[in-house]
């Protein structure tokens, strides 16, 4: 079967062996998200700014697999700390508040990096042809 993939850049991907994105049938899957530069440095700021980043490579991954941010059907948050759940819910609110997702926040997370203090990831899903989203 064919799954066409997306690369972000990441440091991580090749040394860990993943793909920031791919697609099977009409459904594109992304991986965890954390918020990387593409110079591979850790986004400066705080959680808001971090899942802005996040965000921002995630829709550019799904777009870039022929799909939308109004085609996400799913998103999971990961936050070191729950302080931050109203920072990364208002960035999350920008990309998605019309598309409403299925959603689920987890705070308490130890991320790869300690500078990190969220991480994403999201499922999308292309209507067929002749279906409406």
């Amino acid at each position: 079967m064919n799954r066409p993939r997306v690369s972000s850049g990441s440091p991580y991907e090749a040394s860990i062996g993943f793909c920031r994105a791919l697609r099977s049938g009409n459904r594109i899957i992304v991986s965890g998200t954390a918020p990387v530069e593409p110079d591979g440095s850790s986004t400066p700021g705080d959680a808001e700014a971090q899942a802005e980043r996040c965000l921002a490579i995630i829709v550019a991954a799904i777009e870039a697999l022929g799909g939308s941010a109004e085609d996400v059907v799913r998103t999971r948050m990961f936050l070191t700390d729950p302080a931050d759940a109203d920072k990364v819910g208002r960035a999350h609110g920008r990309w998605f508040g019309d598309v409403r997702p299925a959603s689920t926040m987890i705070a308490g997370a130890v991320l790869l990096r300690p500078e990190w203090r969220v991480e994403i990831e999201a499922e999308a899903e292309i209507p067929a042809a002749g279906e409406t989203a």
